[in-house]
């Protein structure tokens, strides 16, 4: 192939907004065990139960357990 014989492609957009993406509501399952989590206090026991295993005052500061 000769040089300036190509045909001239363009790449497709590598990103895509995501603000404009449309949003589900999400699962009833899940919005319904989250609510239930929450009202037992889920978080804060999970929390308390991996204190030990963070070190204050090193580092940066960790993810909160219950966001995963």
């Amino acid at each position: 192939m000769a040089f300036g014989k190509r045909r001239k492609e363009r790449q497709a957009e590598l990103f895509v907004a995501t603000d404009g993406l449309a949003r589900s509501p999400g699962h009833v399952f899940f919005r319904r065990l989250n609510e239930l989590l929450a009202a037992e206090g889920c978080d804060a026991w999970v929390v308390d139960l991996c204190r030990p295993k963070y070190a204050d005052g090193v580092g940066r500061r960790s993810i909160p357990p219950g966001v995963y």
